[in-house]
């Protein structure tokens, strides 16, 4: 039997205009303290970058062409490397590579005409690949959708059904309770309504 999600999706407030194809902006110049992950949106051929759980960074990406679709999930960083040739497509060039999957899915500079023309790969502008490969480690987590670039938490019904369960925010500082039952209460919301705003779904 299929159990009901909790979706908790954020919205940012700001940030949310959109780039043209090859552009980029950074809205936070750093330091930045994390942990830091990425959405990226293949209908929207964008990325957001957020650092904790603020938007600090968009771009146009280019992503995976008719007959090589880059693949949706959840994938953390895997390998980095700076200068990067493809070991599938004629060595070609990948400079500030951030491996996704070991079969060949990879952020990378490259092309960014803004709609999908890669083989799989997700390409971000150069200056933008640039400063984002010095700010990611390996096991940053990248999250890659059909149609989605704000952050959403995903909570099982059994984990929101278990009492004294709780689920908290991945920002640094002291940890803000989202989401919290106990035999009395139903699960509770506290996140800044200044930089969020939030709605809740069930599918």
């Amino acid at each position: 039997m299929l159990l009901p999600l909790l979706c908790v999706i954020a919205v940012p407030v700001a940030g949310q205009e959109p780039v043209g194809p090859g552009g980029y902006r950074w809205l936070e110049e750093g330091p930045f303290v994390g942990p830091l992950y990425m959405v990226i949106s293949i209908e929207r051929q964008m990325v957001h970058v957020y650092d904790g759980d603020r938007l600090v960074g968009i771009a146009s990406v280019s992503t995976g062409m008719k007959g090589h679709r880059t693949p949706t999930g959840e994938f953390p960083v895997l390998q980095k490397r700076e200068w990067h040739r493809s070991n599938i497509y004629s060595n070609a060039p990948m400079p500030f590579m951030q491996r996704l999957t070991w079969d060949g899915i990879a952020l990378h500079a490259g092309h960014n005409p803004g709609h999908p023309a890669s083989h799989g790969c997700i390409r971000l502008p150069y200056a933008f690949a640039r400063k984002l490969f010095g700010m990611t480690q390996v096991g940053t987590l990248v999250s890659v959708t059909s149609d989605r670039l704000s952050p959403v938490l995903m909570v099982d019904a059994l984990v929101v059904g278990d009492p004294g369960s709780a689920v908290v925010t991945f920002a640094p500082q002291a940890p803000v309770v989202l989401a919290q039952r106990d035999e009395t209460a139903a699960p509770m919301l506290e996140v800044d309504p200044g930089i969020f705003r939030l709605r809740l779904m069930r599918r």
